[in-house]
């Protein structure tokens, strides 16, 4: 593949005020980007902005009444509890460029065969309501919206948050094209889960390499769907110092994770867009790392190009 061919999507508006200290490492975007192209790994003109999501491309997953209220300030307090931060129009806004970003790596995807959001994996976010720190379900949406264009039949998730992918699960429980697959800590959140095609559920403290061996066998399973596209949420959450994680993943085992991922897409030449879903390590430092240490894969797999780990 020509170098020139990979873009991955970004916005300054993927931050939101959050309050300082919220276990939600909001920098984490901004500074997974600035790494990324002070390193070399990316070339400024690889890093494109989106445009805002439209409400009809929402509306495919999301009900009316949620996107209005969204909009308007007016969740409840429950309802703003379960997603887990505080509402602001800097929040909304952040919501509609993140999740555009996941449709335009998407689409894009389908002519070069790679392209990343650098955000997105939003997989605990219902149709009607946001919850775990996820407004609104970017992979969903972008799902909904290829299959509105048909411009891809089937799917595969392939999500590898430390937590289940219950959002995505609810949505495509009914649909046999989309293929939810989610490899997750058996005790962490959420309490009460959802069925995806193939839940694979890891005792606490699982390391390296029974992950590693798991998730081999699981995607030689998951391919059997025949995908057109595959979603991955790269979560650097299963690492064994994140706050919310539970799991004993190393940085290179993760790193392994990534390259296992992206091989398994390229060999079978089915296009892939990546996504950094969670993160929460003690040092944001780590979360940034093991999030650059996805697009290091990315390009050591798909353009041979080898970056040193930093």
């Amino acid at each position: 593949m020509e170098q020139g061919g990979y873009k991955i999507f970004y916005s300054p508006y993927y931050y939101a005020d959050i309050g300082e200290g919220h276990v939600f490492p909001i920098r984490k975007f901004e500074l997974v980007r600035d790494k990324l192209i002070a390193e070399g790994t990316l070339s400024p003109d690889e890093v494109h902005q989106p445009e805002p999501a439209s409400v009809a491309d929402l509306l495919l997953v999301h009900t009316a009444d949620y996107i209005s209220r969204l909009q308007s300030g007016d969740l409840t307090p429950k309802e703003v509890r379960k997603l887990g931060l505080p509402w602001s129009l800097s929040l909304v806004r952040r919501s509609f460029y993140a999740i555009s970003g996941t449709i335009n790596a998407a689409r894009l995807c389908l002519e070069t065969g790679i392209a990343s959001n650098l955000a997105g994996g939003t997989h605990h976010s219902y149709p009607d309501r946001g919850e775990g720190y996820c407004v609104l379900n970017d992979v969903a949406v972008a799902i909904r919206v290829l299959q509105r264009d048909g411009l891809a039949k089937r799917f595969l998730i392939v999500d590898l948050d430390v937590h289940q992918g219950d959002g995505t699960a609810f949505i495509f429980r009914d649909d046999a094209d989309v293929y939810t697959f989610s490899m997750h800590g058996a005790k962490n959140y959420p309490l009460f889960k959802q069925a995806s095609s193939l839940d694979i559920e890891l005792a606490d403290r699982t390391g390296d390499d029974e992950y590693l061996d798991t998730l081999e066998h699981a995607l030689s399973r998951v391919i059997l769907h025949d995908p057109d596209v595959i979603f991955y949420l790269a979560g650097a959450d299963p690492y064994g110092k994140d706050k919310l994680g539970r799991l004993g993943l190393s940085i290179d085992g993760l790193r392994r994770r990534d390259e296992m991922v992206l091989r398994f897409a390229s060999g079978r030449g089915v296009p892939i867009v990546t996504t950094m879903s969670g993160g929460y390590a003690a040092d944001i430092a780590d979360t940034v790392e093991i999030h650059a240490n996805t697009i290091r894969a990315l390009k050591r797999v798909y353009f041979g190009k080898v970056i040193a780990a930093g």
